[in-house]
């Protein structure tokens, strides 16, 4: 009777994503979007450049980045979560890494406690943290090698954006001013549990070889910030407030999105000689 009846198929990785999807609930207030295609958890981690053996995921929610990366015996893996439900979901599910499952917030977290070398960033970033989560990196620079991250495609837009266009701003600047930074691919909003309104994108960033900036570090955020929060005006007029009296320069002619890396970096550079010339007269 059953002898001609096809046997069943063996669970694909989806179905069984959705079979746990009741014990970890995607949460709005954490911005968390459940990636649950193979083959771009797949694209993505191939992404990693063999720059560090470090690897750190932000974010794994369900883990399917996660499975991809404790899988490859070319990396050491540690993935971070703020989320307990997913804590539990991914200590049950690989019992054998959970001392490298790690229950916190990276935003809080002082990352020195696990890397003393340099390391890379991995992970479907919160979309409503991202760029908090870029700013955190900045600030562990000498640390963060290189990161590969899915994200909201605008933000990316504006990461990779170049001076001239209407996207480039602030973030931009500062992350641009680190690293080298790649657009990688768009992802479609279907490939999540529950699906965004927005379509997403990867991109990746290696650390450039600039170790200073030749200026103060707080002048130039400083800068670049007031820039741009005022970029329809020229620099002369939104930093009024921070160059020398009698300070000028063929970049204060400019508006914010006008200027390049280097420009900014060197417009700073004479404002801090300019001070100094001043501090000693």
């Amino acid at each position: 009777m059953y002898k001609n009846m096809p046997m069943p198929k063996p669970f694909s990785a989806e179905i069984v994503y959705f079979c746990n999807m009741s014990i970890v609930r995607a949460k709005k207030s954490l911005g968390q979007h459940f990636l649950r295609d193979q083959n771009i958890a797949r694209k993505i981690t191939d992404s990693l450049l063999p720059v560090t053996r470090d690897i750190l995921e932000i974010g794994p929610g369900m883990g399917v980045l996660t499975r991809h990366l404790f899988a490859n015996p070319a990396f050491s893996v540690r993935a971070i979560d703020i989320d307990q439900e997913s804590i539990d979901y991914l200590h049950q599910e690989l019992p054998e890494y959970q001392d490298r499952i790690l229950y916190g917030d990276f935003l809080k977290t002082d990352i020195r406690q696990y890397y003393q070398e340099p390391f890379s960033v991995i992970g479907n970033l919160p979309y409503n943290i991202s760029s908090q989560i870029f700013f955190r990196i900045i600030e562990n620079r000498h640390l963060v090698r290189q990161v590969v991250c899915m994200i909201q495609k605008e933000v990316a837009e504006r990461i990779a954006a170049s001076p001239g266009s209407k996207t480039y701003g602030i973030l931009s600047v500062f992350l641009q001013a680190f690293y080298h930074i790649e657009y990688l691919f768009t992802v479609g909003e279907k490939v999540f549990d529950p699906p965004p309104k927005v379509k997403s994108a990867v991109i990746r960033l290696t650390r450039n070889e600039r170790v200073e900036l030749g200026c103060e570090e707080k002048l130039f955020f400083n800068v670049v910030k007031t820039g741009f929060n005022q970029r329809r005006k020229t620099l002369r007029n939104s930093i009024r407030g921070i160059i020398p009296p009698g300070f000028d320069s063929p970049y204060l002619n400019l508006r914010p999105e006008q200027l390049g890396i280097t420009d900014f970096l060197q417009l700073c550079q004479d404002i801090e000689k300019n001070r100094n010339i001043g501090d000693k007269a």
